[in-house]
């Protein structure tokens, strides 16, 4: 699969976060959340990968929504860390990383739909 914008920043996002979970769990707090920030954000950069192989434009848009849903779960877990002030440094980072994701996968899908 040959590397684009999006496909670079989702796997920057998730290694982002894969670090950001190892330093959460120092913090010695409950790691619910970070747990499923760590699946969320990782599941996005999956699913683009099945959309570039998908069966069909339908396939491929179908995994882009699942991309992009996996992208606002993601977005709703920072938020919810930031609300609760564990004072992690790079919070808004990362939330403003995860937004342009999500504003690149919805042009994307937006530009699929159209196309012929």
């Amino acid at each position: 699969m040959k590397d684009s914008i999006l496909r670079t920043k989702a796997i920057d996002f998730a290694a982002d976060i894969v670090n950001f979970y190892e330093d959460f769990l120092l913090l010695k707090k409950d790691n619910t959340i970070a747990k499923q920030l760590l699946r969320s954000a990782t599941s996005i950069g999956a699913n683009l990968n099945e959309a570039t192989f998908g069966n069909s434009k339908a396939d491929f848009i179908s995994k882009m929504h699942i991309a992009l849903k996996e992208c606002s779960e993601s977005l709703y877990w920072l938020e919810l860390l930031k609300r609760v002030n564990y004072k992690i440094e790079n919070i808004d980072k990362l939330i403003s990383d995860c937004n342009e994701i999500k504003a690149l996968l919805i042009s994307s899908i937006n530009t699929a739909k159209k196309s012929n």
